[in-house]
């Protein structure tokens, strides 16, 4: 009998595997949706509840207060029980407080609503990569957890579209593009009837035999498609490691078996998402502060945005030819170029390009780090590993709009973008000296020939 990860890694990539991309995908979309549209409810809130530059960092870290608790809690949770009601749950969640925050009349209210909303986004990123990537084998992991990743740049898009045609309309627009935000928690729906849990993961638990049944499922699939599998091949075995309590997986990340890479992902999440934060949650602000009309910076905005969608391709891309530690220092010293020639940026055409740029390689950036973070954990904590990065990484969303709001009225662009290279190098540095080969690897293997006890 050959163990459920050889049976899944002999699997051609098919319609299974692409209607999880898509259940998962779908989620970081929303996600994203939800979270870059603050950038263009800013300027309104700002105008209309009176808000000091200090008030609108305040709003614009909100959601990463919640994001780093949900991530936390949620990846802890996906480990001691299994993935699939985290996800199902966390995206209610952070529907319901969008849908809250269309109604409140006071900055103090719609913090706490978004700093709720964020406990659900935050969830659905600490379990939505870790997921996928046990359904995938290693040939294709890399390239299609990237392209899970690359669902966040049309989110971001759809909220530029958003508060470009919505929030400049009436008094009332950033309601009314709130609303429309909460709305694919019908989803859910489709979710509830269509997944499965993590086969991997029933195995890391001891429970053989409803991983068992998962897999043959999914193998009938293929045949019923008629595909012909070929055999399995023989993988690294692991062993079982069932009611591993919530603290006890904390406390392994922080092993000398793991510290290594648990302090390489902090640090590269923290860069990531501080640099990601500081620039698409601003970026509409800032236009706005160079003289630009609000309407003109929102259009200006959709550009920037769109800039993403083939950054996280071509990132996909280059996961599976070079593998996904290359191309996240790659990207990463790009998007540090790019950001130090923003600094120095001078007319708007020049600006908008630079910025166009820097969002390429920055959300490229976090292509590879969706597809990378996952493989580097073994199963029965990867998804506390994945949460806990970014919850960490989330101490870098928290900050990075505070202060982009205390930088720029004392440094300017030139402040602003010369602090995202510093954090950029940061975490360049970390992934080159401390980050782990995975490319063409079996989660199993890398398991078993990285973290074997010694």
């Amino acid at each position: 009998m050959y163990n459920t990860a050889a049976r899944l890694e002999r699997l051609p990539v098919g319609r299974f595997q692409y209607k999880l991309l898509m259940m998962g995908g779908l989620g970081y979309m929303f996600e994203a949706w939800d979270a870059g549209i603050i950038a263009f409810l800013l300027p309104a809130l700002r105008a209309q509840w009176q808000l000091t530059s200090l008030q609108v960092g305040y709003l614009a870290s909100s959601t990463y207060v919640g994001f780093l608790i949900g991530a936390l809690i949620a990846g802890a949770i996906g480990d001691r029980y299994g993935r699939k009601n985290v996800m199902l749950w966390a995206l209610v969640l952070f529907c319901l407080a969008s849908l809250g925050g269309a109604a409140v009349n006071d900055w103090h209210q719609f913090f706490a609503l978004r700093v709720v909303g964020g406990i659900g986004m935050g969830a659905e990123a600490a379990i939505i990569a870790p997921f996928l990537s046990e359904f995938v084998g290693a040939k294709y992991r890399g390239r299609f957890t990237a392209s899970l990743a690359a669902f966040f740049s049309f989110g971001f898009v759809i909220s530029a579209v958003l508060g470009y045609l919505l929030v400049p309309a009436s008094d009332d627009g950033w309601r009314y593009a709130l609303i429309v935000t909460a709305m694919p928690v019908v989803v859910v729906l489709w979710w509830r009837r269509g997944l499965t849990e993590s086969p991997r993961w029933l195995e890391s638990q001891g429970r053989h035999q409803e991983a068992n049944d998962i897999v043959t499922g999914i193998e009938k699939q293929y045949e019923a498609r008629g595909v012909v599998l070929p055999a399995p091949e023989p993988t690294a075995q692991v062993s079982a490691t069932p009611n591993t309590s919530l603290m006890a997986n904390f406390k392994t990340l922080l092993s000398p078996r793991f510290l290594r890479i648990t302090i390489m992902t902090w640090l590269l999440w923290v860069s990531v998402t501080f640099s990601i934060y500081a620039f698409m949650t601003w970026i509409p602000s800032l236009l706005v502060e160079r003289g630009m009309t609000m309407t003109k910076s929102f259009s200006f905005s959709i550009l920037i945005y769109a800039a993403q969608i083939p950054g996280y391709f071509t990132a996909a891309w280059f996961c599976e030819k070079i593998g996904r530690p290359y191309t996240i220092v790659l990207y990463m010293a790009l998007a540090a170029v790019s950001a130090l020639s923003l600094a120095f940026a001078t007319g708007d055409t020049q600006v908008i390009a630079l910025a166009m740029t820097l969002s390429f390689f920055i959300n490229g950036v976090a292509a590879g780090e969706y597809a990378y973070t996952p493989e580097v954990f073994p199963t029965r904590i990867r998804a506390t590993g994945v949460g806990t990065a970014s919850a960490i990484g989330r101490i870098g969303g928290i900050a990075a709009p505070i202060l982009v709001g205390a930088v720029y009225p004392i440094g300017g662009f030139a402040g602003v973008f010369g602090m995202t290279t510093v954090i950029l190098f940061i975490g360049a540095t970390s992934v080159l000296f401390l980050g782990i080969p995975t490319k063409n690897r079996s989660l199993e293997e890398i398991e078993a020939e990285e973290f074997a006890a010694r």
